[in-house]
């Protein structure tokens, strides 16, 4: 049996079992049983998980994510008799709810744990600020959801307390493993390394298997993907960790799956959160054995005064048909299907329509708006009755149906002196000390220039191929903006990366971003580039109409896209060491 995560002797080991709401179902039992751990974290909250919490809550369906229950029915007896504490944002809209959930399913199982639920985080109804914090446009329609994001310190009371189960509703998805940290190591607030420290490890394993292979762009290196296991965080007391996964499992712990998910979903190098900013321009990563790779070096820097806010409100109904074009003339017949379609029903009818079509010949019509009906038959009745009288082959995707409510995410900014976390214990408040104060103006800190000495770009015979033989990729949204970043496996071929890929050959490559603002930043520790694209999910997953309402697919768009690269940067033969793929080559140090 593990020792105790009090014991000094060795880190504390967190394990994740859910990247998303609707991850494996197993993960839970396979992390419990697969080998030793002290915590076990789930992160079931997206800014889109909010939305369909406050939908289901509106049906009368639990405002929490019911499948934590089901994972933890397999795990919570075994939980309790090895000391393995379990910490979760499961509990969405009702983290109280979510708790007495857990005791009635304990119950049944004649089990008796301690739980703790985590409140504080809603903030709806109350006189926000609601100025979008992205765009600085003014919120005019009601809030549905208001939850500002909590940071560790809330976990790390009841832990204290002696909670067997935490269940939160929106904290940052690192407080997770921040808060263990702190109960653990009782870091104090202006302890700001480790605590950064512990954000990176959170960053990375909060996602899952994005840390151990999943969605990783040499996906070809990663051994039984099918069966890819979850990630551990093994964190020191210094906010240092190292990053594996139990033996036996599918997958693979490399510096470049972890730098993948370092990336993902990131914008500034400060990364900003209600505990620390975290300096990702800082962090070191090294090769610490097979499936280990270890995490040192990040810097902390004060929080700011204020914490971020996710709003979401419901902004009118939508609908999409698909038409299949194929054949001659794929354009024009592109025009053909729209004039018929709009002859029948007026395109300025509606609030929005977005016309897309795809390189494969998928015609994609959505339209959105306030009237159910416009939105739903009455649009996607016009677009069937074109189907005698339209373009030749037609053929369609969808059939006729009913439009679906649609929502928006808005974040906005709330000062931290105004958001108070509660914690209860089995239904008992438990007392929480008063949060550090605030630093004023943090968040206005202008960027520091990259610090990073990138190998001068190469000469000698260039050779036009895709991007992607040298380069990895991955790409997110966060809210209406997507980031994208890019990254290399030596310092050569990041000097050769620094001084191409400037924004606008960006755009240049990806002609659907030349609209859009984009912001560039350096970090040379990681080889790595990060963009950010504003506004190119227009307002966020559920409102926008791409194909890809997330941008997870744009970091594979890149690599697709040919470049003239340095010869002397591709990767060797068979039997030489590979110089840009899953990590450094041999010799080389971050």
């Amino acid at each position: 049996m593990p020792t105790s995560p009090h014991a000094p002797s060795r880190p504390l080991r967190v394990a994740n079992c859910s990247g998303f709401y609707g991850d494996r179902l197993s993960a839970a039992r396979e992390m419990v049983e697969g080998g030793p751990i002290d915590v076990l974290t789930g992160d079931w909250l997206a800014e889109l998980t909010m939305l369909i919490l406050a939908g289901n809550r509106l049906k009368g369906r639990p405002g929490y994510a019911p499948t934590f229950l089901r994972q933890l029915e397999d795990v919570l007896g075994q939980c309790l008799e090895r000391g393995i504490k379990i910490v979760t944002n499961a509990g969405g809209l009702d983290p109280a709810g979510c708790a007495e959930a857990v005791h009635e399913l304990a119950a049944r199982l004649g089990l008796s744990p301690r739980v703790a639920h985590v409140t504080g985080d809603d903030l709806t109804g109350r006189d926000l600020d609601l100025v979008n914090a992205d765009t600085g446009e003014k919120l005019r329609a009601a809030p549905l959801t208001a939850n500002a994001y909590l940071g560790g310190r809330p976990i790390a009371a009841a832990l204290s307390a002696g909670a067997d189960v935490v269940v939160t509703g929106r904290v940052t998805d690192a407080a997770l493993v921040t808060g263990p940290g702190i109960w653990r190591y009782g870091w104090q607030p202006d302890d700001l390394d480790p605590l950064a420290g512990s954000v990176v490890a959170g960053h990375i394993i909060e996602c899952g298997c994005q840390a151990t292979g999943g969605n990783y762009a040499f996906f070809g290196e990663v051994p039984d993907l099918a069966h890819c296991g979850f990630p551990i965080a093994e964190l020191h007391a210094d906010g240092s960790s190292v990053i594996t996964k139990h033996p036996g499992t599918g997958g693979l712990v490399s510096i470049g799956t972890v730098t993948a998910q370092l990336l993902y979903e990131i914008a500034s190098p400060r990364y900003q959160g209600p505990d620390v900013v975290a300096r990702f321009d800082t962090i070191g990563l090294s090769d610490d054995g097979p499936d280990r790779v270890r995490v040192t070096g990040a810097r902390g820097e004060p929080p700011p005064a204020s914490l971020k806010v996710a709003v979401n409100y419901l902004a009118g109904y939508r609908n999409t048909m698909t038409l299949v074009l194929t054949g001659l003339d794929v354009e024009a017949k592109a025009r053909v299907a729209e004039e018929a379609i709009w002859a029948r029903i007026a395109k300025d009818s509606f609030d929005q329509v977005d016309v897309t079509l795809t390189d494969s010949g998928l015609l994609r019509i959505t339209v959105m708006d306030g009237d159910q009906h416009r939105a739903g038959r009455a649009f996607s009745s016009a677009v069937v009755e074109t189907g005698l009288a339209s373009y030749p082959g037609f053929y369609g995707l969808t059939p006729p149906g009913p439009a679906s409510p649609y929502g928006v995410y808005w974040p906005v900014l709330a000062p931290a002196s105004q958001v108070r976390a509660e914690v209860f214990l089995d239904g008992e408040p438990v007392p929480l000390a008063a949060a550090p104060a605030a630093r004023a103006g943090e968040e206005a800190r202008p960027e520091e220039a990259p610090r990073g000495d990138a190998a001068p770009p190469p000469g000698g015979r260039l050779v036009r191929l895709p991007l992607g033989r040298i380069a990895g990729a991955r790409s997110g949204d966060k809210g209406g903006n997507a980031n994208l970043g890019v990254w290399t496996g030596t310092a050569e071929q990041y000097g050769w990366l620094a001084g191409h890929l400037t924004t606008e050959r960006l755009k240049a490559l990806l002609p659907a971003l030349a609209p859009h603002r984009v912001d560039r930043y350096e970090l040379p520790n990681l080889n790595a580039l990060n963009f950010v694209v504003h506004g190119l999910l227009g307002r966020g997953v559920a409102a926008s109409p791409r194909m890809d309402p997330q941008a997870k697919a744009l970091g594979e768009e890149l690599r697709a896209r040919e470049v003239d690269l340095p010869e002397s940067l591709l990767p060797r033969p068979p039997g030489e060491a590979r110089p840009g793929a899953a990590g450094l080559a041999a010799g080389e140090s971050l």
